[in-house]
C-alpha cells in the first residue's frame, strides 16, 4: 500500500512582530523614541555644561580683571606727626680721664737705691717716691763748687790788682803835671789801671757763670729724689730697684704716673647737630659699668671745632670725684639732658622722600597722595625734627615708594579698599 501523503496546510500572514529568514523586519516605533530621546539628552548635557563653561570663565575673568585692578593701587602705611618733650635725652658713649697727669721721668742719671710708693698710693705733693744713686753728678757738684771758690779768690786779687793800679796812677798823673815824672811812665800806668779793672769784671764774670753751673747741679742733685708733682694717687709705676736710669729720657714709660683724681674730666665726640646745644654749664649724668647709681657732670668747653672725616666735635665735661670712684681711662655713657623746643614737630626718619625739588613728605587724605616739601631741623636718628611743612592732624605715608605722586590713589592699610568715586576719577 502506499503512505498516504498528509495535506499541506496553507500559508498564513505572517505574524506581526514575527521576522522569518531572510525577510528583513520593519523598522520599530518604540526604538526610534529611545534615541530621539537619548540624542536630546545629550544636546541638553553637552549646553548645559558649554553654560557652566562660560559662566565659570566670565567669572574668572571677572576676577582676574578685579585682582588687576586692585593690585594698581599701592597699600600704604600710615604715620602722623607728633610734638617732641620738653626735655630730652642725648645718649654718646665717653672716656673718663683724670683732672690733672703727670707723668715722671728721670732728669738725673744713675741707678735707683729705693722706691717708696706703688700703684694705688694716695700721696701728697713733693713726697719722695724713689730715690737715685747719681756719684758722677755728685763728684761734678764737688769740682763745681771748687771752682767757684777758687774763682771767687781770683775776683779777690784782681780787685786788689785794680785797686793798687788805680793808685798808682793817681800818684804818676799829679807827678807828671808837677814835671817830677815823664808822660810817658804816666801814659802806663793809666792804661795798666784800664787794663786791670777789666780783668776784675772779667773774673766777676767768671764766677757767674760758674755759681750758675752750681746752681744746675744743685737742681739735678734734688732729681735724685723723684717726688710728687701734686696731691694725687699713683697710677703707674715702671721702676724697679738697680735700675739703670738716663737723665732727660722720655721716649719709654715713665718712671711713675701720678693722677689727680678729685675730679675727672669726660670727653665725648658729639655729632655736629648737637654741638650748638653743647654750652657750658649743660647738665649730663654719667651711667659707668659696675656702678648702679649716675654721676652728675656738666659741660666745661668744647674744642670748637669739628672733625672733617667725622663730623663730630670734641666736648669736655667735669665731674666731682671725692671717694675716687671714677678711674681714669674707664668708659661711661653719657646722657646730656638737651632743652627741647615742644613746638617742633617730628616725624619717623622713613616718611621722608628725596628728590630734585628736595626734601617731601607724602600726604593722604581721601585716599589720594599728595606730596608737600618740608623744611628740616635736627636728625636724631630714627626721627627728624621738621620746622615746617606739616601739622600734626596730616596722615602721612611711612616708608613711599619712589614713583608715588601728587595725585595718585593708595589703599590704608586696614582700612579696606578706596572709594569708587576716588578710584574713578
Amino acid at each position: 500500500m502506499h503512505p498516504v501523503e498528509a495535506p499541506v496546510p496553507a500559508r498564513e500572514d505572517p505574524v506581526p512582530g514575527r521576522v522569518d529568514e531572510g525577510q528583513a523586519a520593519p523598522p520599530r516605533r518604540g526604538a526610534g523614541r529611545t534615541v530621539a530621546f537619548l540624542m536630546f539628552g545629550l544636546c541638553a548635557g553637552a549646553g548645559t555644561l558649554a553654560w557652566f563653561g562660560i559662566a565659570d570663565r566670565a567669572k574668572g575673568m571677572q576676577e582676574i580683571e578685579g585682582w588687576t585692578a586692585k593690585q594698581a593701587v599701592p597699600t600704604v602705611s600710615l604715620v602722623q606727626a607728633k610734638r617732641g618733650p620738653m626735655n630730652e635725652d642725648l645718649t654718646l658713649p665717653g672716656s673718663l680721664s683724670a683732672y690733672s697727669t703727670g707723668s715722671l721721668y728721670a732728669r738725673a742719671s744713675g741707678y735707683v737705691t729705693a722706691w717708696h710708693k706703688d700703684i694705688g698710693a694716695r700721696v701728697k705733693k713733693d713726697e719722695v717716691l724713689a730715690e737715685i744713686s747719681a756719684p758722677d753728678l755728685d763728684q761734678q757738684l764737688t769740682e763745681a763748687r771748687a771752682t767757684l771758690v777758687q774763682l771767687q779768690a781770683g775776683i779777690a786779687q784782681a780787685q786788689a790788682n785794680a785797686d793798687l793800679s788805680e793808685a798808682t796812677n793817681k800818684r804818676t798823673s799829679r807827678l807828671v803835671a808837677q814835671g817830677w815824672s815823664s808822660e810817658e811812665r804816666g801814659d802806663n800806668d793809666r792804661f795798666t789801671s784800664v787794663s786791670r779793672t777789666a780783668a776784675l769784671s772779667v773774673a766777676k764774670a767768671n764766677l757767674a757763670a760758674q755759681q750758675a753751673v752750681v746752681g744746675r747741679l744743685e737742681e739735678l742733685i734734688r732729681f735724685k729724689e723723684i717726688r710728687a708733682p701734686f696731691d694725687g694717687v699713683v697710677t703707674a709705676r715702671s721702676v724697679d730697684l738697680g735700675d739703670l736710669l738716663t737723665a732727660g729720657g722720655t721716649s719709654g714709660k715713665p718712671l711713675f704716673r701720678v693722677s689727680d683724681i678729685h675730679r675727672v674730666r669726660v670727653y665725648v665726640q658729639v655729632p655736629q647737630a648737637y654741638l650748638a646745644a653743647m654750652k657750658p654749664g649743660l647738665k649730663a649724668t654719667l651711667r659707668v659699668p659696675g656702678y648702679e647709681n649716675p654721676f652728675a657732670a656738666e659741660v666745661t668747653t668744647t674744642a670748637n671745632a669739628v672733625a672733617e672725616d667725622s663730623r663730630k666735635g670734641l666736648v669736655e665735661l667735669q665731674a666731682d670725684n671725692p671717694d675716687g670712684r671714677l678711674w681714669p681711662g674707664a668708659f661711661t655713657e653719657v646722657h646730656f639732658h638737651l632743652p627741647s623746643n615742644p613746638e617742633t614737630l617730628r616725624v619717623p626718619a622713613t616718611a621722608l622722600m628725596f628728590n630734585r625739588s628736595g626734601t617731601l613728605v607724602a600726604e593722604v587724605e581721601d585716599h589720594r597722595v599728595r606730596l608737600k616739601p618740608v623744611t628740616l631741623g635736627r636728625n636724631l636718628g630714627n626721627e627728624v625734627e621738621i620746622r615746617s611743612g606739616i601739622t600734626l592732624s596730616e596722615r602721612l605715608v611711612d616708608n613711599p615708594q619712589e614713583y608715588l605722586a601728587s595725585g595718585d590713589i593708595v589703599r590704608i592699610a586696614g582700612e579696606g579698599t578706596p572709594p569708587r568715586t576716588a578710584s574713578a576719577e
